[in-house]
């Protein structure tokens, strides 16, 4: 193989941060914005409900089964009832945290102490979503009919959930990358 394709390839680490970078401030925002809807709300109930970390953040953390709606559907005594439940505003906020996270993940050449704590903040995040996959049954085939069911065979909820991997990868690479600029910013000061 040719090796100035090879070096150009050896180039392309800043790239990559880049993209690594800007692919979570992506998702963040736009997941972060969609909290605010209630299908989206409506389909992290599962994982809140289970995990012994936030389902407190629900008054009937018990009860989702019976009122859960489907992607793309809206029953009103089900959406009352997450209403009451808290589900809304748990998603809100948790929306808020994620545009947030996203902004200022973004703006770590303006800000990159707050961009590192921000970083910090998505890992320690991704830890905890990647808990669902120990707390939250959905995350894998049921044992219906099929002999595939159970672990290591994760159902729609839980490839959902291992992708976060993805995530809580690059957040080291962002919190040091902000950490190396804040400190760099810092040195050249003295």
């Amino acid at each position: 193989m040719n090796t100035s394709i090879i070096k150009f390839i050896a180039g392309l680490d800043q790239l990559g941060k880049k993209a690594v970078r800007y692919a979570i401030v992506i998702v963040f925002i736009w997941i972060g914005l969609l909290k605010f809807f209630t299908y989206e709300a409506d389909g992290i109930v599962p994982f809140v409900a289970h995990s012994p970390f936030m389902s407190f953040f629900y008054h009937h953390p018990e009860d989702y089964k019976s009122h859960q709606n489907k992607e793309g559907e809206l029953v009103p005594l089900n959406h009352q009832w997450h209403e009451a439940n808290n589900t809304y505003g748990f998603a809100n906020g948790l929306g808020v945290f994620l545009i947030a996270a996203g902004v200022l993940l973004a703006l770590y050449k303006v800000a990159p102490l707050p961009s590192m704590i921000a970083s910090m903040l998505i890992f320690i995040m991704t830890l905890g979503t990647l808990s669902f996959l120990v707390t939250t049954p959905e995350s894998w085939v049921p044992h219906l009919s099929d002999q595939q069911w159970g672990f290591p065979y994760l159902s729609g909820r839980g490839r959902l959930v291992i992708k976060d991997i993805v995530i809580l990868g690059g957040a080291i690479i962002t919190m040091s990358e902000s950490a190396q600029l804040y400190l760099s910013r810092l040195n050249s000061k003295k």
